[in-house]
């Protein structure tokens, strides 16, 4: 046993798992695909101003969940807690806003927070995002939803659904947040510490908190969409038109707000999961203001973030198909040096030919070969013996049928991608 391990919050993502994350990687890059979103690629780490400025310095993610070190230029940096700043970043550097608009952009990759690890939840956990970058349409943010949900349903989740609501902007905030405060101020001593906390700061987040006192007192709260401004009113109306021409089945909850200060109007969540396991799959929402928090011009964007964990998670729980799990085709087995020169032959030819091919590393006898193709699972395990060779032949075993048959050599490959379909 090695005396160094893991870091704590953080777990390997060994073979067993790694091949369902390629299968929702691969059906995100699909959807993307179909959706016109390019892929990106951003640095782990930026400039913790970035996220300061960007997520905002009130925020539980800023105040207690980054990493941040100095590097040698005594320069502050930060693994990314999130990508929404980092897309916006990036889409301001390298002038994005001269191509055609919006720049549709998806990425996926490690993100790092410090808190507390439980299930489904890590300090180094993986997300997928997608954004849409330079219009204030709200239909930019149904289509922003609708692939969302396009996405889940190509996973095979169930009982979906989409919880929006409007967090209002600049203009009509203000006055929800002094109302809420007015509401808020007799119960102040009977909230939680950190609701207490958020009252001068960001009162908003108390009407998200699950403490169940907390959620009493909030229950009647003043709501974030009795005070929006005649723009965001008109934008959340275009919202749930948009939503209502898809056919996406919505409900408006008055508590749905989002952690990070960047957003504004539209935030929403997807819901997966039977009835009384529901199970929040992805949250988003609109950043109008987030360019120019990180010093650029007015810039508008929409999108989301979904954790793979999570995702593979709930999949799990579901049922979900995740495709057929990679598996070895042909295992090369050959006693003596000569043999497994052919051997070597053999199974780069296998190999060139897209047939997953393996043999033994270790001068196993036959027998022990022969167990071996059995423990790694191959279809199909090719015998390379002195007779074969000077025939010019192969014996070729079915692992599941136990039925063996010899082949001439220039034939295996397509004996064997025959064998494989049938």
């Amino acid at each position: 046993m090695v005396s160094i391990k893991a870091p704590r919050g953080v777990r390997d993502i060994l073979p067993e798992e790694s091949w369902k994350w390629a299968f929702v990687l691969k059906t995100a890059s699909e959807v993307a695909q179909d959706f016109n979103y390019k892929e990106v690629h951003l640095p782990i780490f930026e400039q913790t101003e970035l996220f300061a400025r960007g997520v905002g310095s009130t925020t539980d993610v800023v105040e207690k969940e980054m990493y941040i070190f100095e590097d040698r230029g005594g320069r502050s940096l930060t693994l990314r807690p999130e990508l929404s700043a980092s897309m916006v970043r990036s889409y301001l550097e390298n002038r994005m806003d001269q191509r055609p608009q919006p720049v549709k952009l998806w990425s996926a990759g490690p993100m790092f927070r410090y808190e507390r690890p439980q299930k489904g939840r890590y300090r180094q956990f993986w997300q997928l995002d997608f954004e849409a970058i330079g219009s204030q349409d709200p239909y930019v943010d149904v289509e922003v939803i609708a692939l969302s949900v396009e996405l889940f349903k190509r996973l095979g989740m169930r009982g979906l659904d989409v919880v929006i609501n409007s967090v209002g902007c600049p203009v009509c905030r203000p006055v929800h947040k002094e109302a809420l405060q007015k509401f808020l101020e007799p119960h102040l001593e009977e909230l939680c510490p950190t609701c207490r906390s958020r009252y001068n700061r960001n009162p908003l987040r108390i009407l998200d908190c699950k403490n169940p006192t907390c959620r009493a007192i909030t229950e009647n709260a003043p709501k974030t969409i009795s005070y929006l401004c005649p723009e965001c009113k008109e934008h959340f109306e275009g919202l749930k038109v948009g939503l209502d021409v898809l056919g996406l089945h919505y409900s408006i909850d008055n508590r749905l707000v989002r952690g990070l200060d960047y957003y504004t109007k539209t935030a929403y969540e997807v819901i997966s999961g039977d009835l009384g396991a529901q199970n929040a799959v992805c949250g988003g929402g609109r950043y109008d203001n987030l360019a120019e928090a990180i010093g650029g011009k007015h810039t508008p964007g929409v999108g989301f973030a979904a954790g793979l964990e999570r995702i593979v998670l709930t999949m799990e729980q579901q049922g979900c198909s995740f495709g057929k799990e990679p598996s070895l085709e042909v295992f090369v087995v050959a006693l003596g040096d000569f043999e497994r020169k052919e051997a070597l032959k053999l199974m780069q030819e296998f190999r060139i030919e897209g047939i997953s091919s393996d043999m033994d590393f270790n001068g196993k006898s036959f027998k022990g070969q022969m167990k071996l193709a059995n423990q790694l699972g191959a279809a199909c395990v090719c015998i390379l013996g002195e007779e074969e060779i000077k025939a010019k032949k192969i014996s070729i075993k079915d692992m599941v049928t136990g039925e063996q048959v010899e082949v001439p050599k220039e034939e295996a490959v397509t004996f064997i991608k025959k064998k494989l379909t049938e």
